[in-house]
């Protein structure tokens, strides 16, 4: 089959590998029909090398059609269409019983000392192959699968696997006012649909970015755009625009690689540039991430506010200005979405009034062939690449 490989820093290639095949009794075979690139998987193109292998498949956000299934997977059946949640989990150990699905306890990757397996997505995560493929196995795929209805284009429903559960979760754990107000960093594809969430529950919504495209899409939809690189204080700004207070909440959608941390930059390059053999302990015990967003949002926020982080943060020594926090009586909510404890709330918005834009959330769908221009123009926000879909 063909699939989308890691090869190095700001590389990827797609290759002729071998077909997956069912190796547990809970697996299962999908064939893709789409698959998405995901922002997290820009951490990998970029940051996160140390963790990679030449030749590992990419990819977390696929939907397709089952083509086999094991002999322990439930009610998942052979033609059935679905969507594959980007973390692997059992739904059925302490953890699932608790709808926290990415920390799963049949999945944890412990010799990493990290939560449950996610498809595509480094040695950190289990090294698990990813959906950037024509093909998929699928483990504990009892529990690891949504059932879509036949019938709506893939656009309706691929969302599933992170993006609308991500910003969902994000809008949930920003815990915003009746009425309240939101500050949304970064309308890459998760700030963007967390903002459209938040908006369309009622909330006043601030996003916040310096890419004249995202700030387009986000203020046809009647949001509140600021140009970050249009205002000297952007904490000052919001500030004077929310009564002297801050937003109530605001969410942070943009993580490790924020601009404006040049120092930090500097240090994440030259140690991209070590051997995987030095990188990655560093990474690990001494990592340090671009802390610009993190650092405006605990200056945006109003005091006794909620601070969401949704954007990937990787770093294990990044300093924080607890004084700060501590006097401001910041409440912190962090985490990876655990995808099936939203799907139900998300799916009733899936319908053809399509209150979220779903259907035109994309702005490229691109044969999977084109990966490596996909990749790149997503990495460097050209031509107007927020969200790519890429058809195997």
């Amino acid at each position: 089959m063909r699939a989308v490989t890691w090869q190095g820093k700001r590389k990827v290639s797609v290759d002729e590998v071998p077909d997956p095949t069912i190796e547990q009794p809970t697996d299962a075979i999908i064939k893709v029909t789409s698959t998405n690139i995901c922002g997290s998987d820009l951490h990998l193109y970029e940051v996160l090398g140390a963790f990679m292998t030449p030749g590992d498949i990419l990819g977390h956000e696929p939907m397709g059609v089952v083509e086999e299934v094991g002999s322990q997977t439930g009610d998942l059946a052979v033609g059935d269409r679905v969507v594959i949640p980007f973390q692997i989990s059992c739904g059925s150990c302490y953890m699932c019983d608790s709808s926290l699905y990415t920390q799963c306890e049949t999945t944890q990757v412990r010799d990493q000392g990290m939560g449950a397996a996610l498809f595509g997505f480094s040695s950190l995560y289990g090294a698990v192959p990813g959906g950037q493929a024509e093909y998929l196995r699928v483990p504990q795929a009892q529990f690891t699968h949504i059932k879509v209805p036949e019938g709506p284009a893939d656009s309706r429903f691929v969302y599933l696997s992170d993006v609308l559960p991500t910003a969902w979760q994000s809008v949930e754990y920003a815990a915003i006012p009746e009425g309240g107000s939101v500050t949304v960093l970064g309308l890459g594809p998760i700030g963007d649909m967390a903002a459209r969430i938040a908006a369309h529950r009622g909330h006043r919504v601030i996003a916040v970015d310096r890419v004249p495209e995202r700030l387009d899409r986000a203020r046809v939809r009647g949001i509140e755009v600021i140009d970050l690189d249009a205002v000297d204080d952007i904490g000052e700004e919001i500030r004077a625009a929310t009564n002297g207070r801050g937003t109530d909440s605001v969410i942070d959608a943009v993580g490790m690689e924020a601009h404006g941390s040049p120092v930090t930059k500097l240090v994440q390059q030259v140690t991209g540039l070590l051997p995987d053999a030095l990188a990655a302990p560093m990474m690990q015990k001494a990592g340090v991430d671009r802390l610009a967003a993190l650092y405006a949002a605990i200056d945006i926020v109003r005091r006794g506010g909620t601070i969401s982080l949704i954007g990937v943060y990787g770093g294990m020594a990044d300093p924080l200005p607890l004084l700060t926090m501590f006097d401001k009586q910041i409440q912190l909510r962090m985490g990876q979405a655990n995808v099936k404890k939203w799907v139900p709330d998300i799916l009733p918005l899936l319908g053809d009034d399509d209150p979220l834009g779903v259907d035109s959330f994309a702005t490229h769908e691109l044969p999977l062939e084109q990966a490596p221009h996909a990749y790149d123009i997503f990495q460097k926000k050209t031509d107007g690449a927020v969200k790519i879909i890429l058809k195997p």
